[in-house]
């Protein structure tokens, strides 16, 4: 499975991977890379089912597991072989588990309003169920009143206000529904592997990025926080789910603190929490 990807930046500065959320692209990233790329060469993949990523056969494998076997393929043939990650929601919890499970790779790694998955398995199973319900909607329903329903739920209530709402809903509509409902049958939530014990044992410094009115995932970062000595998380204001995306900005001046410090005359002692 060959993933659609985008290099841009000097091949002499380290590299970051960005990976993008259910029904993103590497496209969200645009405006973060025209930040970075001045010191950074910065990478973005769609993700199986997503962008230009459609061309894998219908019995192609999107589970977790198997998309990030195909990310570090990818880092491997790009011959990178140490890279910052960032990942946001679906890209999110993609990142914690290539970090948990290939953690030679990566050097620091943020992870925008991620899980390390539910805790008990009525909570996954419930969530199966629900993703699966979703699925079917998007096969069967038309694909602009699913992402209507998709962006009124509470997780999206700030971001139908940004300005630029209606631009990212064009993109969103360049996906295929089928693939993206066989991307939340393989990868959505309950599919997840439970990452809790492992994070407790990670080494990679983690940074954490919460929307201020994010209250789960805030709660998640917290206790995420609590558990792991390497993970400290950083409050975006005025935000709720995406703030890469809300505030484009703060993400920024946030991660590339963040990162920076492995920058060559470029360290600080900026406190993230």
């Amino acid at each position: 499975m060959q993933l659609k990807h985008q290099l841009i930046g000097s091949k002499n500065s380290p590299t970051i991977l960005f990976l993008h959320g259910f029904m993103g692209s590497k496209k969200d990233w645009v405006p973060i890379v025209a930040e970075f790329c001045h010191d950074y060469r910065c990478l973005t993949i769609d993700l199986p089912g997503h962008g230009e990523s459609v061309s894998f056969h219908q019995q192609a494998n999107f589970s977790m597991g198997s998309t990030a076997k195909a990310i570090i393929a990818l880092l491997r043939r790009l011959q990178i072989s140490k890279c910052g990650l960032v990942g946001y929601s679906m890209g999110g919890r993609l990142a914690l588990y290539l970090t948990i499970f290939y953690p030679a790779y990566f050097t620091k790694v943020v992870l925008e309003s991620a899980s390390p998955g539910l805790k008990t398995e009525p909570e996954r199973k419930n969530r199966r169920e629900k993703d699966h319900q979703l699925a079917l909607q998007l096969e069967q329903t038309d694909f602009e009143a699913f992402l209507n329903k998709w962006y009124n739920l509470p997780l999206f209530q700030t971001l139908k206000s940004h300005p630029r709402f209606e631009e990212m809903i064009k993109r969103r509509q360049m996906n295929q529904p089928h693939l993206l409902a066989k991307s939340l049958r393989e990868m959505g939530t309950g599919e997840q592997p439970l990452l809790w014990e492992k994070v407790k044992q990670n080494k990679i410094p983690l940074l954490l990025v919460v929307g201020e009115k994010d209250a789960k995932f805030r709660a998640i970062a917290n206790e995420m926080v609590e558990t792991c000595p390497a993970a400290q998380r950083s409050i975006i204001p005025g935000c709720g789910h995406n703030t890469h995306f809300e505030n484009t900005d703060e993400f920024v001046k946030c991660c590339f603190g963040f990162f920076r410090q492995d920058l060559p005359g470029k360290q600080d002692s900026q406190n993230y929490t």
